[in-house]
């Protein structure tokens, strides 16, 4: 049985979706869970060597004080860390509202800012879905990327815009610059960007 990681249901092995809330079960890292233990309970596999490698996405969680949340990164593409596991490199924190201290940790070079949406396929690594009442973050609201050292954070078309420092609107599609301490507006939740050393 592979439980669910948002709702808490239980669903037959190998189900990619969840039967009761539609969480896409494979980002959790739960497919193919074993009842009595085993290798494929952690979302690896054997690659014929005897060791595992990542067979989905992996979840990274936040350490904080406050509620913890998860972002998910990608298979590994370039050389692991110690321990065989990617660092993050920058985090986003919510700073308003009833999900204030919420951190988003940053491990890939490119990361989308959204709201969760099974039944469109949308999946983003910094999901406020839960931290956005009122809905004021698109699905696919904004990208931040780091390119040769250079943050850059581009609105991706949505509908109630991206802003940093409180300055103006950004245009969709033309990427900005960002750097350590910058908050970041997307809808109505603000967001404060730090760069992990």
């Amino acid at each position: 049985m592979t439980t669910c990681e948002r709702c808490g249901t239980q669903n037959l092995g190998g189900s990619r979706y969840c039967d009761e809330c539609g969480a896409a079960l494979w980002l959790t890292g739960n497919e193919g869970e074993v009842s009595k233990g085993g290798p494929q309970g952690n979302g690896s596999q054997p690659n014929g060597s005897g060791s595992l490698e990542p067979r989905e996405p992996s979840l990274a969680l936040a350490n904080s004080s406050g509620p913890q949340s998860a972002v998910i990164s990608e298979p590994e593409t370039s050389a692991p860390r110690a321990g065989g596991k990617r660092r993050p490199h920058a985090t986003l924190v919510i700073e308003r509202g009833s999900s204030a201290g919420k951190k988003f940790l940053l491990i890939e070079k490119d990361a989308n800012i959204g709201r969760w949406d099974a039944d469109g396929g949308i999946f983003p690594d910094v999901d406020l879905d839960s931290d956005d009442p009122e809905a004021k973050v698109s699905r696919r609201h904004a990208r931040i990327s780091l390119n040769d050292g250079q943050y850059l954070i581009e609105d991706l078309g949505s509908t109630n815009g991206t802003f940093i420092n409180r300055g103006r609107r950004l245009a969709p599609g033309n990427r900005h610059p960002i750097k350590d301490g910058d908050e970041i507006i997307v809808g109505k939740t603000f967001l404060r960007f730090r760069v992990l050393n």
